[in-house]
């Protein structure tokens, strides 16, 4: 769908300079279930897709997505249209001189809330458009996401976060005193992650489709190209996890990590005992063992399988969650996502918890676009947010970045710093037409 001004008027008290004037979206779709890559136990045959949004204004443009699964992005792509008239005749200067308002206006619609509030399709599509406006004023500014918020000084940061209903373990002055106790150290942090990049792991090797020799193999793979921690896929069937584990653990071998993700598919109980059950092969981490909104019973398992750790976050819809969470010692690392959050401004909020409960920060990634965005998430949270990068990796999975005009780079298993202008989501023209949804030629074979 394509949406012009067509007689919009900028908003009353907006600054002028440059106005969104016209916006595009699609269904991008991309066959990766005819290969098993991304399958899981509460997802076997995923088509990686994308709800994709392009914003325009001033002869810029800014692009974004949210993340989807193949069936359904339709109904996100649907969502987006109906949130766009609110994002059309906006200036760049008034969103950028009052992020949180920008934010706040798109997730508290008196009558579209009424779809979430903050969950959900709703807010699939407002972190598509959030995304892409970020984009746009990083790309204005001619700095690469992590950059451009690490350039900012705490307070606007902080003036980009909407403390509603998080105050409580998050007031405004904390978020800003978190901010400045690394302001000293920050330009070597920067130096640091530009000549170093930021640690990984990858979960390539490790989809629960793949049979045990293909692991072996990708798991090989891995390790000769430097990566020195991988996740399975676990929660199929018991016998074939303790199986596949073992195959992981022998080619890791001792000291290198080996993480499970379960992703949703357990009861609590069940959790417990499986988990147990895998804990010769010594997992770091049990992501997603049961629901992701079941705090009691995260918190339940964290007290049965340590000093295993309990991760969670990908499907977790929103900062309110994520402080229930960490209030509740429930979780020990925590697992943003780029577009499950409402956008930037609700991933700020988050990493500035996990920074006030003193817990690592471990994006989820993979899918289609999610490496790209979450990279420049993890290198801001290093940069000027975490007291520590202990413990701290972004997840990597090796499909579908060739479809990206600024894809990842990765040497020896870490990231490099991204360097291009914006939020690293823009496709290729080609890719976009080629994979929409049904119309293009990947779907009429």
């Amino acid at each position: 769908m394509t949406i012009d001004q067509a007689g919009a008027r900028l908003r009353p008290g907006v600054a002028p300079g440059p106005v969104i004037t016209h916006a595009s979206t699609a269904d991008i779709r991309f066959p990766t279930s005819r290969f098993l890559d991304g399958s899981d136990a509460m997802n076997p045959d995923p088509d990686y897709s994308a709800a994709y949004v392009i914003l325009s204004a001033g002869g810029l443009e800014g692009h974004g997505l949210a993340f989807t699964l193949g069936r359904g992005t339709d109904l996100v792509v649907a969502a987006i249209d109906a949130l766009l008239p609110q994002v059309i005749g906006r200036s760049l200067d008034g969103i950028e001189n009052d992020l949180a308002g920008f934010w706040r206006s798109l997730v508290g619609d008196s009558q579209y809330r009424w779809l979430g509030p903050e969950k959900g399709i709703i807010h699939l599509a407002t972190a598509a458009i959030v995304n892409a406006v970020w984009d746009m004023l990083a790309r204005r500014a001619g700095k690469p996401m992590w950059r451009y918020l690490a350039d900012m000084p705490p307070e606007q940061i902080v003036s980009a976060i909407d403390f509603r209903h998080i105050a409580d373990a998050l007031p405004p002055s904390l978020a800003l005193d978190l901010l400045k106790r690394n302001l000293a150290d920050k330009p070597a942090r920067i130096a640091r992650l530009e000549a170093e990049g930021h640690a990984a792991y990858t979960t390539s090797a490790g989809w629960l489709g793949y049979d045990d020799e293909k692991i072996r193999h990708l798991a090989s793979a891995a390790i000769a190209d430097g990566w020195s921690a991988i996740k399975m896929k676990v929660g199929g069937n018991l016998a074939d996890d303790i199986r596949r584990c073992g195959v992981l653990r022998d080619v890791l071998g001792p000291d290198r990590l080996l993480m499970i993700d379960a992703n949703q598919v357990w009861d609590v109980d069940q959790a417990i005992d499986w988990v147990k059950a895998l804990s010769d092969y010594d997992p770091y981490w049990i992501e997603e063992p049961v629901s992701p909104d079941d705090i009691l019973g995260h918190g339940r398992i964290r007290q049965a399988v340590s000093p295993i750790r309990v991760a969670t976050g990908e499907h977790c819809h929103n900062r309110v969650m994520f402080k229930q969470f960490l209030q509740a010692g429930a979780i020990d690392v925590v697992q943003i996502d780029a577009c499950r959050l409402g956008g930037v401004n609700e991933v700020l909020s988050v990493l500035l918890l996990a920074a006030a409960f003193d817990k690592p920060v471990c994006p989820h990634a993979g899918g289609v676009g999610l490496c790209e965005y979450v990279q420049h998430l993890s290198f801001f949270d290093a940069a000027a947010v975490a007291s520590s990068t202990e413990g701290r990796m972004i997840e990597h999975a090796g499909h579908l970045h060739e479809h990206f005009i600024d894809p990842i780079r990765i040497r020896g298993g870490r990231y490099l710093a991204p360097e291009q202008p914006g939020y690293s989501v823009e496709m290729k023209a080609a890719s976009r037409a080629e994979y929409s949804f049904p119309g293009g030629d990947a779907w009429k074979a």
